[in-house]
């Protein structure tokens, strides 16, 4: 745990380069550059921050006072601020065009811990690596690479495992919609057989129309109908022999009946 904190505070370490005695550069440069150097020890970050800008001034060139206000940008500023946004930009044409070899590695060293504390731990990866290329010297950033490989691979495996919880979310979301469409079905067929059983049922309790329609049959099995056409015929044959007795009668001169009179 001790190490994971003193990595992390090496992360955000930024150290402004000291002032080079050369002959390129002037007096007003380096007597700038000193007090910026004096104010950023102190804390007073935007103070320093005027004074590199006024070394700058006298000359634009100067990698140690870009280095220098870059460094005290990102004192200022927040993760997503301005000010990170023109540090960020210095600290990249100090890595593509500084000629001092030191200067490129401090540069991607600082921007390595601008990625590493953005979460974004495969560049700042990338950044360490090629300041250690330029100082393989530099333990803090040999650190930090080890803790910025180490946090990439939790984040990896964190990942990978949100994946294969949604994976098995989306499996058994499905499990579930196909035992709703299942049940729904088996729900459907039951209520289809429970109609077909109460059409059934129906039809046994109602009697056949044309049976309905028919006459009631009598007591041995003789409809109405029929006995009616039986009736009938015994009563035309009764008449036929009526008529043929009468007729009979009339050929043997059999005395008929006569009206009373009236008396006298």
């Amino acid at each position: 745990m001790k190490k994971i904190l003193l990595s992390l505070m090496a992360a955000l370490a930024v150290t402004p380069v000291m002032a080079e005695s050369k002959s390129t550069s002037t007096r007003h440069e380096r007597n700038y550059i000193v007090e910026g150097n004096k104010l950023y020890n102190e804390e007073r970050y935007a103070e320093a921050e005027v004074a590199y800008r006024k070394a700058l001034q006298e000359n634009a060139m100067n990698e140690i006072a870009q280095f220098n206000l870059a460094a005290s940008l990102l004192r200022q500023g927040s993760a997503s601020g301005e000010t990170q946004k023109e540090a960020t930009n210095i600290l990249q044409n100090l890595t593509r065009d500084a000629e001092n070899i030191a200067i490129a590695e401090k540069a991607f060293y600082n921007l390595g811990n601008i990625a590493f504390n953005g979460q974004d731990y495969a560049k700042s990866i990338e950044l360490y690596k090629n300041a250690l290329r330029r100082n393989p010297d530099n333990d803090k950033a040999r650190e930090n690479l080890r803790l910025a490989q180490k946090r990439l691979e939790d984040q990896q495996n964190q990942d990978q495992n949100q994946d294969q919880n949604q994976d098995q979310n989306k499996d058994q979301d499905k499990k579930d919609q196909n035992k709703q469409d299942q049940n729904q079905d088996q729900n459907q067929n039951q209520d289809k057989n429970k109609d077909d059983k109460q059409d059934q049922q129906q039809q046994q309790q109602q009697p056949d129309q044309k049976q309905q329609n028919q006459p009631q049959q009598q007591q041995g099995g003789i409809s109405q109908q029929n006995a009616e056409k039986i009736l009938k015929a015994m009563e035309n044959e009764e008449n036929a022999t009526r008529a043929r007795v009468n007729a009979e009668k009339k050929k043997t001169g059999a005395p008929s009946r006569r009206p009373v009179t009236n008396p006298w």
